[in-house]
């Protein structure tokens, strides 16, 4: 068993689950191909939870099924074999098992690729920096078949992910089409994660309580379960049962940016347990480097609402925070509230 005062993994007390975590109640449950109350049902859980999950959302079963079980297949193998696409500061793309949330070690291992290949990123945080960097994925030998599942599931979610983009648009009065630009040429990524068994559930978390920076995040999770999000209205942890072929949606800081606080990112977390493996496949939808990232004029008005944010460059943003992947900081990493505007000013 892992020594809890000493190790890397395990949280503050306060952050540590709890044997007592409330049961799902009334975590909003979305049906895409709805005819009536689409658009309110969407703004509703935008606004009080910061998340929903979606069926009948378009997304092959069967797409679904090939990249989780070509998931299973590569974790499975040794950490020799996965290490030969082992990612590093320079390319933060391929397989991965040290990552850090808040500075504190994730019980996971990870697989991470672009959406759109290569992916163009600033090579620094330095504000001055201009130079660029065109980051290619790393793809395994084993699976054969793990390349092309990666590929045509991306595509399809991908889809998704535009058509959640226009009913958030449409939902908060907008053109149907209106947050489309801030996409164009996007910088999306997925994550694979492997949770294994974990021999002190208690301490450790598959990853740590936080927030996405994202635009949107599309979660695919298997029937084993763990993640769990901050309920706004009373602070308390929720479980998020797996409802089958279902994805669950985030809503990440951009978006709390873009609507100027309308709606808000949810922090969660994710638990593991003693006995068995979990895996979930997360689709990270993000903007192109050169976006800048502000509330949009259309919800600002200067007296009943004005901007509660200052523009800031998504680019330097991610390369900021990724600094924190690979080493512990001695400071929180960057977060959108740095951003934020003080009444005084």
């Amino acid at each position: 068993m892992v020594d809890v005062a000493n190790s890397a993994y395990f949280h503050a007390t306060e952050h540590r689950p709890k044997h007592a975590i409330t049961e799902a109640e009334n975590i909003p449950l979305i049906d895409l191909s709805a005819k009536s109350n689409l658009l309110a049902d969407i703004r509703d859980a935008s606004k009080e939870w910061g998340f929903f999950q979606v069926v009948n959302h378009g997304v092959s079963q069967k797409l679904r099924r090939n990249i989780e079980s070509a998931a299973r297949e590569f974790f499975a193998q040794s950490k020799e074999e996965k290490g030969k696409v082992k990612r590093d500061e320079a390319n933060p793309l391929g397989y991965y098992d040290s990552e850090h949330t808040k500075n504190v070690r994730d019980w996971k291992e990870v697989f991470d690729l672009a959406v759109d290949s290569p992916m163009v990123m600033p090579v620094s945080h330095d504000p001055d920096d201009k130079e660029l960097v065109e980051l290619h994925n790393r793809w395994p030998g084993y699976p054969p078949n793990f390349r092309e599942a990666c590929q045509e599931y991306a595509l399809e979610v991908k889809n998704l992910a535009f058509k959640l983009l226009q009913l958030i648009s449409l939902s908060l009065g907008l053109p149907e089409n209106h947050l489309d630009g801030f996409f164009k040429d996007h910088a999306s990524f997925i994550r694979i994660n492997h949770y294994p068994p974990c021999p002190t559930p208690d301490g450790a978390l598959g990853v740590g309580p936080h927030k996405d920076s994202g635009g949107l995040t599309i979660l695919a999770q298997d029937d084993v379960g763990g993640l769990e999000v901050k309920r706004k209205a009373d602070g308390a942890w929720i479980r998020v049962e797996p409802i089958p072929d279902a994805y669950i949606v985030n809503l990440g800081a951009i978006m709390q940016v873009l609507s100027n606080d309308i709606y808000q990112s949810v922090e969660h977390r994710a638990a593991v347990n003693s006995e068995r493996e979990r895996f979930s496949i997360g689709f990270f939808f993000n903007p192109a480097h050169h976006v800048n990232v502000e509330p949009l004029r259309e919800l600002i008005h200067h007296q009943n609402n004005p901007a509660k944010y200052r523009p800031y460059n998504w680019g330097k943003f991610v390369a900021t925070r990724r600094r924190s992947n690979f080493k512990k900081l001695d400071v929180q990493n960057i977060q959108i509230s740095d951003f934020k505007i003080n009444a005084a000013e």
